[in-house]
């Protein structure tokens, strides 16, 4: 093919030349980078059931892996504890029980229904952690300490095992690549990516 450019230069390109880059499309490579930051390395954590459980819409704990309603008919109850009888520290401790395969932490308990995040998508979450109308009124340091202190919240990285001796599932990335990750949003400002 022979074009007419600039100044009345012709020139000619090959034919049986490709018109398909062999460069990777730029779609595919942002979204390679996007999964890679600190927001996307964060939510891998909080969306996942070992956060997600504690956080739910409703007034019921749920377990497991399929996200499935407490044994024993357990309710939200007073101050996010259960109800005189049945309290959540009932049967949870402060640590894991390796016999029964109960999981512990200290304080352990429901989120406040206002964090409730089961069927949020990762945005919605972060908007509402960041809402302090929802969050108890947290500033960032305070959200930052609780994302990356509280004993609580990194139970999901040492979940022990279940009733039957099996190790529980952790998220999938560990809990040193979260805390470095959490640190990055807040400093970088805590900006929730658009949809």
């Amino acid at each position: 093919m022979t074009l007419l450019v600039a100044g009345g230069t012709l020139m000619t390109i090959s034919a049986s030349r490709s018109k398909v880059s062999d460069y990777s499309s730029i779609a595919s490579a942002s979204k390679a980078i996007s999964e890679d930051t600190p927001f996307n390395k964060m939510m891998q954590v909080l969306t996942h059931e070992r956060c997600v459980n504690c956080h739910p819409t409703d007034n019921i704990p749920k377990q497991g892996n399929d996200s499935h309603p407490h044994y024993f008919g357990m309710m939200r109850g007073e101050e996010n504890l259960g109800f005189a009888a049945t309290k959540c520290t009932t049967c949870h401790q402060t640590e894991n029980n390796a016999y029964s395969g109960v999981p512990g932490a200290p304080h352990w308990s429901l989120a406040p229904k206002s964090m409730g995040w089961q069927g949020l998508n990762k945005y919605e979450i972060a908007e509402a952690m960041l809402d302090k109308t929802k969050n108890g009124n947290r500033s960032h340091s305070e959200l930052i300490h609780h994302l990356t202190q509280d004993s609580l919240v990194l139970w999901a990285f040492e979940p022990g095992v279940d009733q039957e001796g099996i190790p529980r599932e952790k998220p999938p990335i560990s809990e040193a690549a979260y805390k470095a990750a959490v640190l990055a949003w807040f400093e970088n400002g805590a900006v929730v990516p658009e949809e």
